[in-house]
């Protein structure tokens, strides 16, 4: 059963208004969504996205009018809301990474728990599986992707073992390939104990990479501020450190007013014309309570980021 994690944390961060509009932009099995549209009045409305076409299927079931879904990344999503009518909207909330039923089911080759097809896909019905590219995929590239994306330390040995052992036998298998990893650092005893897999950074990095999941998080982030009204709020849950970094160092520099030279004789009205600033952020970043983490172990690496749209001058 999947559990939205920090779900009224997230859903209160979003300030909803009745008669406002907003966008769920990964509905996964739509936890946040049904909790916004139980705030919504009457004239409010919510606009779902998911690149994942089971996650559209699910939504199917919403039957209400103020609610409707659409297939589509983050990076289409303004196109997606503006084609549905909507040019600004009062709340977004992004949780990213990847949802409960991705997970376990076997076929969609996100998790090692069960051996089954290397896959990795969001959206199934596009690109490369992982099968696909690893079976193309020179070791410096993959050394590159795993250090980069999984922040591996090991990802040279971890390089070379994979291609190795491809050039055998392809790749076809998340139990394949991770058995190929756990064989190559056996070191791990520690992260084994405390029920991390050694292989878990490599799967990671390996699916952020084939679905461009930080591409898509870096030309949404702007969108969202397109998109909002001022006093609009921006909602992010992440779940690993990459995802994190970007989301505040984004909300920061978007919260930071540009400074002129010390001496420049200006009042503040005047200075406030030539700001740049578009974000307030609200409040510190927020994780799941002991509660959570232990009713829902995927919550452990969350944190929720929260900024309001402000009024721009000019």
């Amino acid at each position: 059963m999947h559990k939205p994690v920090l779900l009224r944390e997230a859903v209160d961060a979003l300030a909803i208004k009745p008669d406002g509009a907003y966008v769920d932009a990964t509905f996964g099995r739509g936890g946040h969504s049904r909790l916004i549209l139980s705030r919504l009045g009457e004239h409010g409305r919510l606009i779902a996205l998911d690149r994942d076409p089971a996650a559209v299927e699910a939504a199917q079931a919403i039957a209400d009018p103020r609610f409707c879904i659409r297939h589509g990344s983050f990076s289409q999503m303004q196109q997606i809301v503006k084609t549905l009518g909507v040019a600004q909207v009062d709340g977004v909330l992004l949780d990213l990474g990847v949802s409960s039923p991705q997970l376990e089911e076997v076929s969609r080759g996100f998790s090692f728990r069960d051996s089954g097809p290397l896959d990795m896909r969001m959206d199934t019905s596009a690109g490369q599986t992982a099968a696909e590219w690893l079976a193309t995929v020179s070791e410096a590239e993959l050394a590159q992707v795993i250090r980069e994306f999984g922040e591996e330390r090991f990802a040279r040995p971890i390089a070379r073992a994979i291609v190795a052992a491809g050039a055998q036998q392809p790749i076809a298998t998340t139990g394949q390939l991770a058995s190929i990893v756990a064989a190559t650092v056996r070191s791990r005893q520690r992260e084994r104990e405390h029920g991390k897999h050694p292989a878990t950074r490599t799967f990671q990095a390996i699916r952020i990479y084939l679905n461009r999941e930080l591409d898509e998080l870096a030309q949404v982030l702007p969108q969202c501020v397109d998109m909002l009204k001022p006093g609009g709020r921006l909602v992010v849950i992440s779940f690993h450190s990459l995802e994190d970094r970007m989301v505040k160092q984004f909300m920061r520099k978007a919260a930071n007013a540009d400074e002129l030279p010390r001496g420049v004789p200006m009042r503040e009205a005047e200075l406030k014309k030539f700001s740049r600033q578009t974000l307030r952020v609200i409040g510190r970043a927020i994780q799941p309570g002991a509660d959570e983490v232990a009713e829902n172990v995927r919550a452990r690496s969350a944190v929720m980021r929260v900024a309001e749209k402000i009024q721009v001058n000019g």
